[in-house]
Parts: C-alpha cells; structure tokens; sequence
C-alpha cells in the first residue's frame, strides 16, 4: 500500500480532468485504489433501487472518485502545492513546498 499526504478533510484543486479549476473538500481516500472522493466534484448520474418500502427510488447524482494524481492540496497562503514533511522533535507536521506555512 502506498502512502499519500493527501488526507480526509483537505481543501484540494482539481488540476485535470472535466472539473478543471474547482476546488473542494476531500470526502475519502481510498489508498487501495489511489483515488479520492471530493465534494462536489465529479458528479455522475446513478440509478438507485429503493432500499426499503416507503422510500423512492431513480436517477441520483452522486460524487465518483478522482485519481489522486488529479488532485492538489491548496494552501491557505498561496494556493496549490506539495506538500512536504517537517520533523518537529518526535511531531511530524506537514507543510506547504511554497512557502514552508504548515497545513
């Protein structure tokens, strides 16, 4: 398995693709895969059974996953960047490649 510095909650920008440009909120990382699921972003149309009685099914718009390749942390200075690692004593903090601000 590899490890990305990508992680869940992560304000990211969508650096290929049809979503070119936008930016959002990472909802999950699957590292299995290599992919990342990011609110409202990618949206796909599916088709859903009803899962029990009194609900409705049909066509639902749902977010699908992104490579991660695809997508760039954005800092809060200066936009997307790496990310790089600091050792801090026995913390290990993450850090923008840019301008060195933590992330």
């Amino acid at each position: 398995m590899v490890k990305y510095k990508i992680k869940k909650n992560d304000t990211v920008k969508v650096v290929t693709g049809k979503d070119k440009g936008k930016t959002g909120r990472v909802i999950k990382v699957d590292a299995d895969k290599g992919r990342v699921i990011v609110q409202g972003i990618n949206i796909v149309k599916k088709a859903q059974k009803p899962k029990s009685q009194n609900e409705k099914g049909g066509i639902v718009s749902i977010e699908a996953a992104l490579d991660i390749s695809n997508v760039m942390v954005v800092c809060k200075k200066c936009g997307p960047t790496r990310i790089g690692y600091q050792a801090d004593g026995s913390d290990k903090k993450r850090i923008c490649k840019k301008c060195g601000d933590t992330i």
